[in-house]
This record gives structure tokens, C-alpha cells and sequence, in this order.
């Protein structure tokens, strides 16, 4: 062992496994390894899928709606109120609960404050940030992308960039900006460390990864790792590497840890309170009782993920989950592995997948951006189950069925079973931006010459759950809630106060009326007669009432600025909810999309 270790770099000595030739052999035996080759480079140029990777998130960047409001209030909103000193606020920031952390903020309050470097219009600041998210999505894509083609096979790796370059869960997850997507980053960070062997073990590195994710973007996301580091310690009891792996493990403990340190004293600072917010995160959702956590914001059937994962990857779901019993086939047919990797080894990479699933379904509260962590793991496990199939439906061997079926049609059915698949895909990520667009859309006349520099409320009823954010308003402008039906929590403002507050008093500042345990609190509405501006929407069969009277129709009293075109997903088929459909003649009446409006209204003068 001293002479290898006389052979090796450095700093990989230490993360190297102790592969002597006895624990070599146990290994082999067990994991039935094929015969290793020389680390194969990826078929296409590294920049090249970069590129490609960038241009896809750039699309959603620039074009793919909101989809969770957790994402304006949560983000966006505190985000708006550091580099812009105003906003709304929810109950998670008030220095009662400190449920978020601000140094997640920080991150990329100072990335949109080097895009208002460029323009003084505050959506340039939005669009910005969104694109710096997909240039380090489409980063972290491609060095995943790089490890699989060299540790696994080519083939997987252009599969897995297939997956995640198409998929419509991708697209919005890709740029959304969610602690969920910010940890499905690091996932993928920490999948190639794990994944690449080459020059030693790098499990600090692999720690260090799915710590920062869940530290500083869901602590929840730590249990991905939970499989990799089983395979890392049954690896060091086969070979007697125990000191090592406790040196590993705390490597990457401690580069945690320093992350944790820093987050806390920013947070501090903010907070004017000393608090870990990963653990008041874990305690909120998990111990604070029936009358809180996450249920009390709505539960969902069991199978709503595999419902949502059917809609936004299709047929890469379905070879996902089919991987295990793909792989065991595999196995007990032929007893070797269709890539470099043995089959113990692969479904070491499909067990996180498989456990995320598992464990979420289980909850009651369920959400989208709950599996964006896991996306990673979905589409390694669909590439690896893909790769066999075809590895085995390519054999010329006569002695076999398949090797009797014409080599032309076999490629027939393959090509189309993909080609469909991505028209899927393709159709789902039209539909999705088509239908839902217009809240990005209605409120550019407020950035018309005549409004910039106005000082008015842009006052929101039933649609509040749609508002993309302050970003979307002049400096001037302020965005407040009316009554409407729903009687939840809203949330308030962060305090503009500043003579005599020191920086930013709106984060340690308690605010009036708030709390844990999503109870109304009335301070939050305005009187619509203080509104300038209101956004409204119509659909055909939307039954108008006192609390949220057609105000679009009120024509005495309001006048339409914009208005762009909404989906009516209860008059329109389901087919055309989840998919694209073109407004064609063609098209039976029954299956087209159906429209309703979505507007920004503007108070008359002669009511004002």
C-alpha cells in the first residue's frame, strides 16, 4: 500500500480506496466488475452540450411561467426587498419563526444587482437572475452528463442528457428559483463525486455537495444520499478501510459544517438572533404537531407524483421505475453488466430515486418542487434501464428470440418509442408555457413612461396566488391584497422604515399579524378604494360573488390595460390541460383549448 500511495497525487491519497490485490479480488467478486477499460470521452465535446444545455434553460428563462407562489413570496419578494427596499413578506421571515435563510437570499440578491448593471428596468433584474440559474444548471447538467459517459457508458450519458435537455420537469425546475432546485444543483455535484472512482475515493467531495444542497436549499435533500454512503461504508468493510472512511466522512462533515457557520452568522446578522434555520425547517414540518406543519396547506392522494412524474417525463418515468427489475434480469440472464459499472453498482444510482419516491408519496402534503432533487437520479436510472434494453435488443445471437426479429424494425420501434416520447415532451412544454403565461405578460404597460415613476397600489383579489412579483411593478409601485374567498394567511410587507433602523429593519423587525398556523389575519387586505390598479381574471363559467365580483365586467369603474389569454382548465378536455393542442378546424370542438382572460385594470379617473 505505501508504494501505490508513493504513485498517487496528493490529495488523492487519502480519498483513495485501499484496493491491496487480496481486497482487490474480494471486490471484483463481489460487485462482478467488468473487465476495466481506459476512461472512455464523451461523444460529443463537453462544450457542445454545455451549450445545448444553456440553450434549453435560457427558453425557460425567458419564457416559462411560475408555477408555485411559494416561489414569489419566498424568493422572490425578499429577494426584491434587499436590492430594491421594499416587499411583501410572509410568516416563514418574521424573526418569531425563521423558517428561511437569508444568506439562500444574498446569493441572489447580488447576482440581480449585477444584472440592474444593465438595466434600470426592474424585470431586466428578474430575467437576469433567472438566467444565471440556468447557466448553473446547464454547468452542473454537463459535468454529471462528463462523469456518466466516462464511469458508466456513452451511451447512458447521451440518454441522461436526452432526459434532462427535454423533459418538460426540467424545464421550469431548471430555472425555478426554489431551495428544491438550488439542492437538485448540488445533487448533481454530488452524483459525480460519488460516481467517479478515478484517482480515489471522493466521498468528502460527495458529502460536501449534498451538505451545501441541504443546508443552504432543503435539508430534506440529504437523505439522496443515504444509498451512496451505504455503498461507501460496505466498501471499506470489504476492503478493512475503516480509518479512511472516517477520514472521509469527516472531510466531508466538516466542509458542511462551514457552510452551516457561515449561514448562521449571515442569518444573524439579518435575523438579530442567532438561529439554525436547516433545523427549524426539520421541526416545523416534522414535530410542531396537527395544527401545524405542512398538511394544514392541503393533502393529496397517494399517487400524485407518480401522476405529475407521468405528465412531465412520460416514458423516462416509466423506465425509471423499471430499472430495479431491468437490471435484476439483466443479472440472473447474463450474468454481466451492459455498462462499466457492475448491476450492484448501478442500482446503488437507482436506489435514491426509488427512496425519494417512496418517502414522499407517503406524506400527506405533496407539491411538484418536492421532486426536484430526486430529477437527477430519475434520469440516470431511465438512461441505465434504456441502455440495457437496447443492449440486449440489439443481439445478431440467432440462438436467441430476439437476435431472430429484422434488425430494421427493432431499430423502427426504438426510434419511435423515442421520437414520441420527446414530441411529449415537446407538446406538454408548449401547453405549459401557452396556457400560463399571461401573468408575465399584463403588467408591461406599467412600465410605460407615463406610469414609471407613479406612485400607486396594484391590488390583488382571487388571483393572488399568481402574482410574479414585485419585479414586475415600477420602483413607485406597491402590490396589496383585497378580500377575496380565500382565507388563508397572506402575507404583509417588509417594513420600508430606515432613519434610525440601521440595515434593512424589515428582516429583524417583527411584523404585525403573523403566524405558524395559516389563520387569517385581516391587516394584510386593503379597502379597493386605495387600489389605482387592479388584476382580475374571467372565465365562462366562474360564478361571480361578494367577495370576488367580476371586477373585469364592471366597466363603470375599471378599464382594461392588458388582457392576455388564460387557460379555462375547467372547460377545456384533458387532453388539452397537458398537452398543446393547436386551435386548428381540424381540431373537434371538444378537445381544442378553451380560453378565459387574465387582466391588468386601471381605476377611471371619474371613480377615482
Amino acid at each position: 500500500m505505501a508504494s501505490r500511495r508513493q504513485h498517487m497525487p496528493k490529495d488523492a491519497s487519502r480519498d483513495a480506496p485501499k484496493f491491496g490485490t487480496d481486497n482487490a479480488s474480494d471486490v471484483s467478486k463481489i460487485y462482478k466488475t467488468p473487465k476495466q477499460k481506459p476512461p472512455a470521452q464523451p461523444p460529443i465535446p463537453t462544450t457542445a452540450v454545455f451549450y445545448a444545455f444553456l440553450l434549453v434553460n435560457t427558453l425557460a428563462a425567458a419564457s416559462t411561467p411560475i408555477q408555485d407562489c411559494d416561489e414569489v413570496f419566498n424568493f422572490w419578494e425578499p429577494t426584491h426587498y434587499l436590492n430594491r427596499g421594499h416587499g411583501l413578506q410572509t410568516w416563514e421571515y418574521s424573526p418569531e419563526y425563521t423558517i428561511r435563510s437569508w444568506l439562500y437570499i444574498v446569493i441572489h440578491a447580488i447576482i440581480g444587482k449585477i444584472g440592474s448593471l444593465f438595466s434600470s428596468r426592474t424585470t431586466a433584474e428578474f430575467y437576469f437572475v433567472r438566467l444565471a440559474l440556468g447557466a448553473t444548471c446547464a454547468a452542473c447538467e454537463t459535468r454529471l452528463f462528463s462523469v456518466i459517459c466516462k464511469t458508466f457508458n456513452p451511451r447512458v450519458g447521451i440518454i441522461f442528457g436526452i432526459v434532462m435537455a427535454t423533459s418538460p420537469g426540467m424545464f421550469h425546475a431548471s430555472v425555478a428559483y426554489l431551495p428544491s432546485s438550488f439542492s437538485m444543483y448540488t445533487t448533481m455535484l454530488g452524483m459525480a463525486a460519488f460516481m467517479d472512482w478515478r484517482g480515489g475515493l471522493k466521498t468528502g467531495v460527495g458529502i460536501m455537495w449534498f451538505g451545501i444542497g441541504a443546508v443552504l436549499g432543503w435539508p430534506f435533500s440529504g437523505a439522496l444520499i443515504i444509498p451512496l454512503l451505504a455503498e461507501d461504508f460496505a466498501l471499506s468493510l470489504m476492503t478493512g478501510d475503516i480509518s479512511e472512511i472516517i477520514y472521509r466522512y469527516l472531510d466531508g462533515v466538516v466542509r458542511s459544517l462551514i457552510v452551516l457557520a457561515l449561514q448562521v452568522a449571515i442569518d444573524a446578522f439579518f435575523y438579530h438572533k442567532a438561529t439554525v434555520v436547516p433545523w427549524n425547517i426539520v421541526f416545523y414540518n416534522v414535530f410542531s404537531g396537527s395544527s401545524r406543519g405542512p398538511n394544514i396547506f392541503g393533502t393529496e392522494s397517494w399517487d400524485f407524483y407518480i401522476r405529475n412524474l407521468v405528465l412531465n417525463f412520460n416514458i423516462w418515468f416509466i423506465l425509471a421505475l423499471l430499472v430495479g427489475p431491468i437490471l435484476g434480469l439483466q443479472f440472473l440472464l447474463h450474468g454481466r453488466s451492459t455498462t462499466k459499472q457492475s448491476p450492484i453498482r448501478s442500482m446503488v444510482f437507482a436506489a435514491p430515486f426509488y427512496l425519494w419516491l417512496a418517502v414522499f408519496s407517503a406524506q400527506g402534503h405533496k407539491e411538484e418542487r418536492f421532486m426536484y432533487p430526486a430529477y437527477p437520479f430519475l434520469a440516470l436510472s431511465a438512461a441505465i434501464a434504456l441502455h440495457t434494453v437496447l443492449a440486449n435488443i440489439g443481439s445478431s445471437d440467432p440462438a436467441r428470440l430476439i437476435g431472430k426479429i429484422p434488425a430494421k424494425l427493432k431499430l423502427y420501434v426504438v426510434a419511435m418509442s423515442v421520437i414520441l416520447a420527446l414530441d411529449i415532451s415537446v407538446a406538454r412544454t408548449i401547453g405549459i408555457v401557452t396556457a400560463y403565461r399571461a401573468p408575465l405578460q399584463i403588467y408591461a404597460p406599467l412600465h410605460k413612461d407615463q406610469y414609471v415613476h407613479t406612485e400607486a397600489n396594484v391590488c390583488l383579489g382571487k388571483d393572488w396566488y399568481r402574482f410574479p412579483s414585485s419585479y414586475f411593478l415600477p420602483n413607485g409601485m406597491r402590490a396589496k391584497f383585497i378580500k377575496s374567498a380565500f382565507d388563508g394567511l397572506l402575507p404583509g410587507q417588509f417594513t420600508e422604515a430606515k432613519t434610525g433602523f440601521g440595515f434593512f429593519p424589515g428582516t429583524w423587525l417583527i411584523p404585525p399579524g403573523m403566524n405558524d398556523q395559516n389563520l387569517e389575519d385581516p391587516g394584510k387586505h386593503v379597502d379597493i378604494e386605495h387600489c389605482s390598479f387592479l388584476v382580475d381574471s374571467h372565465f365562462t363559467n366562474l360564478q361571480s360573488s361578494v367577495l370576488e365580483p367580476n371586477y373585469i365586467q364592471d366597466t363603470d369603474t375599471w378599464e382594461e390595460m392588458q388582457c392576455s389569454a388564460f387557460l379555462d382548465s375547467s372547460q377545456t378536455a384533458f387532453i388539452g390541460r397537458v398537452l398543446w393542442i393547436p386551435d386548428l378546424e381540424i381540431i373537434p370542438a371538444r378537445y381544442r383549448r378553451k380560453w378565459g382572460r387574465h387582466c391588468l385594470l386601471r381605476r377611471r379617473k371619474s371613480t377615482t
